[in-house]
C-alpha cells in the first residue's frame, strides 16, 4: 500500500525541502522504496540529493504536462531505495500553461497513477506558494506534512494553509488528511523556541509530530555537498531527528 505525502508550507525557509529530502532518504535507509518528486521550481531537492539541475532534461515539468511518460522522468539517486523526479527552473512556466486546461489540478495525480504502487512512499516537495503546482501536489497526495519553524512568526500563514487544505478536501481530494505538523529549527537554548513548541502543541495536540527537528549546522551543510544528512553525517543530531521522524511516520501508518 503506497502513501503519497506532500510537504507544504507557503512560507519559505521553514525546512520544507530539508524535510522532503531527509525524510525521503531516511525512509529509504529504513528499507522502504521511496520516490521524491521535486515540485518546487527552485529545484533545491534535486540539487540537494546530488543531481545537476542544468542536466535535467525530463522531470516534473514534463510529467505534469503529460509530454513524457512518468517512467521516463524518474532518476535513481545514490541514496538507498530512493528515486527522484527532478525539477528544473522551467517548472516556473507550468502554472501559466496549466491555467486554461480542464481538470488542471488533476495533472500530477493522473501522471503518477501508473507508478504509485511501485513505491511504499512518494514524497512531494511543494513550492513555497499556494499556486497551481501546490494545488496539484495536494490533489495527488493522500496526506500533507506541514513544517513549522520554531520562530516568532511560525503560526503566521498557517491558517491560510489549513484553509487551502480544507478547500482541496472539499473540491478536489476528499481523502486528503493532515499527516502532521512538524516543528523544525528548534533550539532548546532559546526561550522563544520553547514557547512556540508549547503553543503549537497546545493548539494542535495530536496533529503535531512528537519528533522535533533541532537546529543543526550539519543539516545546513549537507545540501551544498549534494547529499542527504544520512549520507553526509549519519551520526549528527539532524540525521537522528529525521530517522526518528521516519520511524514515527512508519509506525503511524501501520496502526
Amino acid at each position: 500500500m503506497s502513501k503519497i505525502i506532500a510537504i507544504a508550507n507557503q512560507k519559505g525557509g521553514v525546512g520544507k525541502t530539508t524535510t522532503a529530502v531527509n525524510l525521503a532518504a531516511s525512509l529509504g535507509v529504513l528499507e522502504n522504496k521511496v520516490l521524491l518528486i521535486d515540485a518546487d521550481p527552485q529545484a533545491n531537492a534535486t540539487s540537494g540529493i546530488g543531481i545537476d539541475v542544468d542536466q535535467v532534461e525530463t522531470g516534473t515539468y514534463r510529467m505534469i504536462e503529460h509530454s513524457a511518460p512518468v517512467q521516463e522522468t524518474i532518476q535513481t539517486t545514490s541514496s538507498p531505495n530512493l528515486d527522484i523526479i527532478p525539477a528544473h527552473i522551467d517548472l516556473v512556466a507550468i502554472e501559466i500553461e496549466l491555467v486554461n486546461l480542464d481538470e488542471r489540478e488533476l495533472m500530477m495525480k493522473k501522471a503518477i497513477a501508473p507508478i504509485k504502487e511501485d513505491y511504499d512512499y512518494i514524497i512531494i516537495d511543494c513550492a513555497p506558494s499556494l499556486g497551481l503546482l501546490t494545488l496539484n501536489a495536494l490533489t495527488a497526495a493522500d496526506a500533507v506534512i506541514i513544517p513549522i519553524q520554531c520562530e516568532y512568526f511560525a503560526l503566521e500563514g498557517l491558517g491560510k494553509l489549513l484553509n487551502t487544505v480544507k478547500s482541496v478536501q472539499k473540491i478536489h481530494n476528499p481523502s486528503l488528511s493532515i499527516e502532521g505538523l512538524l516543528l523544525t529549527m528548534y533550539d532548546s537554548r532559546l526561550r522563544l523556541s520553547n514557547q512556540v513548541v508549547s503553543e503549537v502543541q497546545s493548539h494542535f495536540n495530536e496533529m503535531v509530530f512528537k519528533t522535533i527537528i533541532q537546529r543543526n549546522v550539519k543539516l545546513g551543510e549537507a545540501p551544498s555537498h549534494g547529499e542527504s544528512i544520512i549520507k553526509y553525517d549519519a551520526s549528527s543530531k539532524g540525521a537522528a531527528s529525521y530517522l526518528k521522524l521516519a520511524q514515527e511516520l512508519i509506525k503511524k501508518n501501520k496502526n
